[in-house]
């Protein structure tokens, strides 16, 4: 079986190439990469491929059976840079594909990534090439990421309110991208994929208090101020506007799902917030 990853030097692209690796039996694979160069530690063939230049698609995917594409990171340009990839893919005899989306895309109230990847799918639908889709949730890390600043600033600040929170960490994630590229049935299946417990970021406080032994609040914000926190932190104008408003989103209900479709596809559970928390705090 051969396997290509686009990706494979970003975050979750890395531990999918790694879970891959131990795949019993051990697949072909091949890192698709703007620069092989940065792939070198993976120990795995790496090809130049970059989502805006087509004409390094065609040759990355010679000989490709599965393709998992992995949602490019620039928003605004996910649609005509997966539309490369999928062309590609059918121009090159790709088998199938494996797509990372965002969780129940299609109804999402985050609609500033939910449009392209609703996009993605239809162009996948429409491609004739076998295809599943992972509806990734949010990353615990996200959120985990963000502990450190809370320390230092007395508490953890955020727009979410009390709106549930089905996060997983990467690792999660990646386990399952593992698993539908490795196994059987999976095509035609969209998988809207998310942590067994939901979580506040009240909750997430609580939690960093508990492991520290100090008091960290969570203090809701509204919308516009959180982004002008987030600016003063460094975040760029466009990007902090984002970030706050993913958190609203939050706070209607956009990162919650009680589907357990996460563990049950990985075999196990999926990583508790205290495992995260205590991670994030090494």
């Amino acid at each position: 079986m051969s396997i290509a990853i686009t990706g494979a030097t970003g975050q979750l692209g890395r531990l999918i190439v790694e879970q891959l690796k131990t795949a019993t039996p051990a697949p072909d694979l091949v890192a698709l990469v703007r620069s092989p160069a940065k792939a070198a530690d993976l120990g795995v063939p790496a090809r130049a491929a970059d989502y805006a230049q087509p004409a390094t698609l065609g040759p990355a995917l010679a000989g490709v059976e599965t393709l998992l594409l992995i949602s490019s990171s620039e928003i605004g340009q996910r649609v005509a840079q997966h539309r490369n990839v999928i062309e590609a893919a059918r121009q090159a005899g790709v088998g199938r594909i494996v797509y990372t989306s965002l969780l129940h895309a299609d109804s999402s109230p985050l609609d500033d990534l939910a449009a392209e990847h609703r996009a993605t799918e239809r162009m996948l639908a429409e491609s004739g090439i076998p295809h599943t889709i992972l509806r990734n949730g949010w990353y615990t890390e996200n959120y985990t990421g963000s502990v450190k600043g809370a320390l230092a600033g007395g508490a953890f600040i955020g727009s979410a309110g009390q709106g549930r929170i089905s996060s997983a960490t990467r690792a999660d994630y990646a386990a399952a991208a593992a698993a539908v590229l490795t196994g059987r049935g999976h095509d035609g299946r969209t998988y809207e994929l998310a942590g067994d417990a939901a979580y506040t970021l009240a909750d997430l406080a609580a939690e960093i208090s508990r492991q520290t032994g100090r008091t960290i609040p969570y203090r809701n914000l509204p919308q516009a101020d959180y982004a002008a926190a987030l600016r003063g932190f460094g975040v760029p104008e466009g990007f902090a506007q984002a970030i706050a408003g993913w958190d609203v989103g939050a706070s209607q209900g956009a990162l919650f799902d009680d589907g357990r479709q996460l563990s049950r596809l990985i075999g196990r559970p999926t990583t508790p917030l205290s495992a995260a928390v205590a991670e994030s705090l090494k």
